[in-house]
């Protein structure tokens, strides 16, 4: 604990003390009732607190349920996400990579982590390439990917770029969509023929 944690700690223990010896005292005679109501109060602030604590876990399986890509003989359907973002999960060199589809991207960009997870050793990796982002100019290493696929898709010997700077998730770029012959969004739902 910080030490501003630890400090809200023994305000909210002192606090609490004053109420309770506030609350014993001025109802002596009816103990049993009090009793029954601190117990009811007591449940309802752990039920509070713990709806909190798994407030985001709940979010994300009921308000936001998991996104689910339907392939069907070439066919890939993504629904848009709560973000307004459209999410894939391919396989890169058989490890899973989360990307967000990012048309305004020229090209496949792996986060540090995603490329490590993909089996590159990011030591040997060379950053001598240059992308102008959103959020200023930023130092990337070419790569070439072994495979690339996508629920049985398979692309062999793929162009991509590794980002020096963070990334929460990496971007699939126009070099991989121009792969498939058709991309659509019709009612929300972000649609790739192959």
């Amino acid at each position: 604990m910080t030490d501003v944690e630890i400090g809200r700690l023994i305000y909210l223990t002192i606090l609490g003390s004053a109420l309770l010896g506030y609350l014993v005292l001025s109802h002596r005679r009816t103990l049993g009732v009090l009793a029954r109501a601190a117990v009811l109060w007591g449940l309802i602030f752990v039920g509070v607190i713990a709806a909190y604590g798994l407030w985001d876990g709940v979010r994300d399986q009921v308000a936001r349920p998991s996104q689910t890509v339907a392939i069907q003989a070439g066919r890939i359907e993504v629904p848009r996400a709560a973000d307004g973002h459209y999410y894939l999960r391919l396989e890169v060199n058989g490890a899973p990579v989360r990307f967000v589809v990012d048309t305004g991207a020229t090209d496949i960009v792996l986060s540090r982590a995603d490329a490590a997870r993909a089996g590159l050793d990011l030591d040997a990796l060379r950053f001598t390439g240059i992308a102008r982002t959103a959020n200023g100019t930023v130092r990337t290493a070419r790569v070439r990917l072994d495979e690339v696929s996508l629920d049985g898709i398979r692309d062999r010997g793929v162009t991509a770029w590794v980002n020096e700077g963070e990334m929460d998730v990496s971007l699939l770029g126009m070099s991989y969509l121009s792969r498939f012959d058709r991309i659509e969004i019709e009612r929300n739902r972000l649609v790739l023929l192959r």
